[in-house]
């Protein structure tokens, strides 16, 4: 029965038009997140593609818990992540200055989110250097999506890396985790982060373990056997079949 059940759910949610998921793996409060009516639509068209309730469950992120999203975009994860904690929570988008001097409207997505009283949990953090990143409490969850290959390129100067992941275990409580998710590079491809845009996965774990992090597990669910890593993720044909890497570091 309970089969059957799950089976119809999934068929009417296909209908629908709406992202299914398997219940038995994704937390309530993440799947109400992804299936809040105030995300755009904009953003629920790329569901399908970027798989926001088992990236978000994979991440752990529950009730109660204080977020942090460095460099949310127009912030397609920070609704999610806002229901998801729920009024308890809280949501910290941090855009750090050296992408506001390139793009001016960089934070305009989020502070029109924090606006929103349906996103209250959510404030908004213009850091003066991507290099520190400093928050008022520790959080639970740091999370970081299709960005850290940008760290690498000249807008960042490049980032100081060690420094930046440094003041990232910094911010996080005892146990807190650190999530980076990315497009993925072939090992020792020249200039693949300003020019692909991506990043070797075996870079950034070298990197972050090495400012004290212990890596934990990773996700294979954004995974594309058919991407060889040459493709420059925003070419035709390319957004949202990248092979992407997702993992998880503990403080």
């Amino acid at each position: 029965m309970k089969r059957t059940a799950l089976l119809a759910a999934s068929v009417l949610l296909a209908l629908s038009g709406a992202t299914a998921f398997a219940a038995d793996s994704v937390p309530k409060a993440i799947a109400d997140a992804v299936a809040d009516k105030g995300r755009p639509e904009a953003d629920t068209k790329r569901d399908a593609d970027r798989k926001p309730a088992e990236v978000v469950a994979f991440a752990g992120i529950k009730p109660g818990d204080t977020v942090v999203d460095i460099m949310p975009g127009g912030g397609y994860f920070t609704r999610i992540f806002a229901k998801a904690v729920g009024p308890k929570g809280k949501v910290i988008a941090v855009v750090p200055e050296e992408m506001m001097k390139t793009r001016a409207t960089a934070a305009d997505g989020v502070k029109a989110i924090a606006a929103d009283p349906a996103y209250a949990n959510v404030i908004v953090v213009e850091t003066p250097s991507i290099n520190a990143i400093k928050i008022s409490a520790p959080a639970d969850v740091i999370w970081t999506s299709q960005n850290y290959h940008d760290f690498k390129n000249k807008m960042f100067g490049p980032a100081d890396i060690s420094a930046m992941n440094k003041s990232i275990l910094a911010a996080l409580k005892p146990g807190g985790t650190y999530i980076v998710l990315d497009h993925v590079a072939a090992a020792g491809a020249a200039n693949a982060t300003e020019e692909l845009h991506r990043i070797d996965p075996a870079v950034v774990k070298a990197e972050v373990t090495a400012a004290g992090f212990k890596f934990d597990s990773e996700s294979k669910v954004l995974a594309h056997s058919a991407d060889d890593h040459t493709g420059k993720v925003f070419d035709a044909g390319m957004r949202g079949k990248t092979d992407q890497f997702i993992y998880k570091f503990k403080k």
